[in-house]
Order: C-alpha cells, then structure tokens, then sequence
C-alpha cells in the first residue's frame, strides 16, 4: 500500500507521540509540555493532533 502525505503526518506524529509518553514513562520528563509549556493551547493542539494520528493509524492498518 502507497502511503500518501495524511498518512506520513500521522505516523511521524504517533511516532512523537510514543516518544514523548516513553520520557514521560523512563524519565518523568514531557518533552511537548517543556517546549510548549505545561497545557499551553499549543500543547494540548499537539496532544489532539497525536490522538487523531493514532486513530487514522488504526483506520490504515485495517484498510485494503
């Protein structure tokens, strides 16, 4: 299956995702909420765009 442009988006942004909750998890550092600041409306934009990510990401693995 090609991948288009929304489905690149989506896997660099789950990739962050899985990155930052990793930190979060070893080192109880959140890399988003220190480059944003801590529930910045920037912050919380990247937290949504991340858990639509993962949702299309779901939606791909089961599409043909």
């Amino acid at each position: 299956m090609a991948k288009n442009a929304i489905d690149w988006i989506a896997m660099i942004l789950v990739i962050i995702g899985g990155l930052n909750w990793g930190l979060v998890g070893l080192l109880n550092f959140n890399l988003v909420d220190t480059i944003f600041g801590i529930g910045s409306a920037i912050s919380m934009i990247v937290y949504v765009l991340v858990g639509l990510s993962a949702l299309w990401m779901i939606y791909y693995a089961f599409k043909e």
